[in-house]
């Protein structure tokens, strides 16, 4: 509690707390996309609901990882290697985790692109209380991959050194709280403007690929694969959030300008 009482006391741990929690919300971006087009799946009065239920657990989840420590950095051993002529490999459990998230992002990401291009509506032959389940089971999944994520990042960012071990745990657990709280508010918003827009709609599913793919090769890079004499190397994520914001923006200015005709056109 003192270890506590301290931080709360501490402008350099506010500071860490304000920038965690910024970083948390960056990291969500892509799990804010695949939850406001799961949720667009729903009848309209549980679409709210969806998204609310998704964000509550995916802060649970994370807060769980987080005291589950110990548990997440013994995913980072190997637990068999791969030493063939022409491919070599040390498989971790987080690779392996990380693997199985970018699959099945890529195969739920492709699906929804096809259905949309064949124009199928999104039915689920169960009834609405299974459907949202399922789809909720759906989000808490890929949340899991996309928690590793940011849960590392915390850990990474806030020393155990400079505020304790409770200290550091109560930032870490604070910062989450803060962020997932501010998707919640801006959730809605997000989810109207992309389901409002195909094209935003379409962008959004693209980037999902996008993140599968580096998902994919964040896999590789942390099992160290190497084919023919070529590492896999980590692809910066700042260039992937860099693309995703030029490309909404560019869209953004699209239906800005397109909207403006559509209004003269009716004048």
């Amino acid at each position: 509690m003192s270890e506590i009482i301290s931080v709360l006391a501490s402008p350099s741990a506010w500071l860490a707390l304000l920038t965690l929690a910024f970083l948390e919300i960056v990291l969500g971006i892509d799990n804010i996309m695949f939850l406001s087009i799961m949720t667009n799946k729903l009848p309209k009065h549980q679409q709210k609901h969806g998204r609310f239920v998704g964000l509550g657990l995916a802060m649970i989840a994370r807060i769980l990882l987080l005291l589950c420590i110990s548990l997440l950095m013994q995913l980072i051993k190997p637990l068999f290697s791969i030493d063939w002529e022409w491919l070599h490999c040390s498989v971790t459990g987080q690779s392996l985790i990380i693997l199985a998230g970018g699959l099945f992002l890529l195969y739920k990401s492709v699906s929804e692109i096809h259905d949309k291009l064949e124009e199928k509506e999104h039915q689920i032959n169960v009834s609405s209380k299974n459907s949202f389940s399922i789809i909720i089971t759906e989000i808490v999944a890929l949340d899991i991959v996309f928690s590793l994520d940011s849960v590392l990042t915390a850990v990474g960012m806030v020393s155990y050194r400079d505020y304790g071990e409770a200290g550091a745990l109560f930032i870490m657990c604070l910062a989450i709280v803060v962020a997932i709280v501010i998707m919640m508010v801006f959730s809605g918003a997000v989810s109207r403007f992309v389901n409002e827009h195909p094209s935003i709609q379409m962008l959004a599913l693209s980037f999902l690929i996008l993140i599968s793919v580096t998902l994919l090769i964040e896999a590789g890079h942390l099992s160290h694969l190497t084919i023919f004499d070529h590492k896999i190397e980590e692809v910066p994520k700042g260039y992937i959030y860099f693309a995703i914001g030029f490309s909404l923006l560019v869209e953004t200015l699209n239906i800005k300008q397109n909207s403006r005709h559509r209004g003269k056109a009716k004048v």
